[in-house]
């Protein structure tokens, strides 16, 4: 029987891996795609690994050093191989596998799932209007432009102003296409103000705030999008491009069809301190609890389950999924969603809106136990509380974190 099966090679899965490897246990990292790495391995601009490498490295850099670090280690990493069907057994679980050699099914004693998340195309997004080439998320531009070295176009609208959206900027760049507009129905960019500065500094493309895309045109290939702003006027921008950019959601299938507990803020499994699920032997990391964080951050998640996982395989113990923990608006989910008393440790969390200095306030049963201040939060970037915020924790009531001021 094989000790620990991990389900995705990206930065959470492959850091994991290699730790439990280390560990003497036999682990086999199963991955859908033709080679192990996830996103970073698309994502040709600097900024990866300086939380958890202690370096700052191009994606593919990146991604070729966790692969690397991973082999060494001994872990098994099987590619063009998915995990169709997961069945926790109370003690471990089985799974279906399916490759191009043909189905498996295998028995195990730990399994971490790791499939991290993906951006809602245009579809989920109900934008309407006629249905051309020449539209795509940020994940399929990045394969076209790196993987396929494809050209996308000349004129792009970018829908979204986040991280994400500016990394969209530079691979169009990349592939020869300008980007003609960035488009937010937020009242501002949610990317770091340096990244947008140097961004429209260097490509020159305006940031439409309080705006919407509410056509697409195109017959055959995209000829221009229709826009509304905020006050009702509308307008339209010629292209041949148009990329739908963050707005993200867990890659949580498999965990919904093995009958895990789902946290409904997130939408991914939810999990305790210790990154374990609701079935034992069963634990998730990365983005797919927390949609989506940096690559550095998912790596960190995949350490943190090293612990909890060998633990796990030693004893054969599975603590109750400890108190739950709620949160107020404009907080809109926090991860983990559970907190074991006495296993204190980074909580993320996400807002609805921009707020600078606010003061946190973390409650239980009508008593403060921890209240701090963060400098800067805005919308779809996911921040941390520190472990901190729950050492206070007891067992008996849930916890509640709110903002006051």
């Amino acid at each position: 029987m094989t000790d620990v099966v991990i389900v995705g090679a990206g930065p959470a899965g492959l850091t994991a891996a290699a730790g439990l490897a280390r560990r003497g246990l036999d682990v086999r990292v199963v991955e859908r795609d033709e080679e192990a790495g996830g996103v970073p391995r698309h994502s040709a601009h600097p900024g990866y690994g300086l939380r958890d490498l202690r370096r700052v490295m191009s994606g593919p850099a990146y991604a070729r050093s966790l692969v690397e670090r991973a082999d060494d280690a001994g872990a098994a990493i099987s590619l063009r191989a998915t995990v169709t069907d997961l069945r926790p057994t109370g003690d471990g679980a089985d799974l279906d596998i399916t490759s191009p050699s043909g189905r498996e099914r295998v028995s195990v004693r730990a399994v971490l799932l790791a499939t991290g998340c993906r951006e809602r195309p245009r579809t989920a997004r109900l934008v309407p209007g006629d249905r051309p080439g020449g539209v795509y998320t940020t994940g399929w531009l990045q394969r076209l432009v790196h993987l396929g070295h494809g050209s996308p176009g000349s004129r792009a609208v970018v829908v979204g102003a986040e991280h994400v959206s500016y990394s969209a900027v530079v691979t169009l760049a990349d592939a020869g296409c300008t980007t003609v507009a960035m488009v937010t129905e937020l009242d501002e960019h949610t990317s770091f103000a340096a990244f947008d500065a140097a961004a429209r500094l260097r490509y020159r493309f305006p940031l439409l705030t309080r705006t919407r895309v509410t056509d697409i045109q195109g017959n055959g290939c995209v000829t221009g999008v229709t826009i509304e702003h905020a006050d009702g006027r509308r307008g339209r921008i010629e292209c041949d491009t148009v990329v739908f950019t963050g707005d993200w959601i867990p890659e949580s299938d498999l965990a919904v069809r093995a009958g895990l507990d789902i946290d409904a803020g997130t939408r991914g499994p939810s999990v305790d301190t210790g990154l374990r699920t609701s079935a034992p032997g069963i634990f998730a990391a990365g983005n797919l609890l927390h949609p989506a964080t940096t690559a550095d951050a998912c790596a960190l998640d995949g350490q943190r389950t090293v612990n909890a996982v060998a633990a796990w395989l030693d004893d054969k113990r599975w603590p109750t999924l400890g108190v739950p923990v709620h949160v107020e608006p404009p907080l809109l989910w926090c991860c983990p969603d559970r907190v074991t008393p006495g296993d204190a440790a980074p909580l993320r969390l996400q807002t609805a809106r921009s707020m600078n200095r606010p003061r946190f306030v973390v409650s239980q049963g009508g008593r403060e136990i921890w209240s701090g201040r963060l400098p800067f939060i805005r919308p779809t970037r996911p921040f941390t509380l520190p472990p901190e915020a729950t050492a206070r924790a007891a067992v008996d009531e849930p916890l509640v974190i709110g903002v006051d001021g």
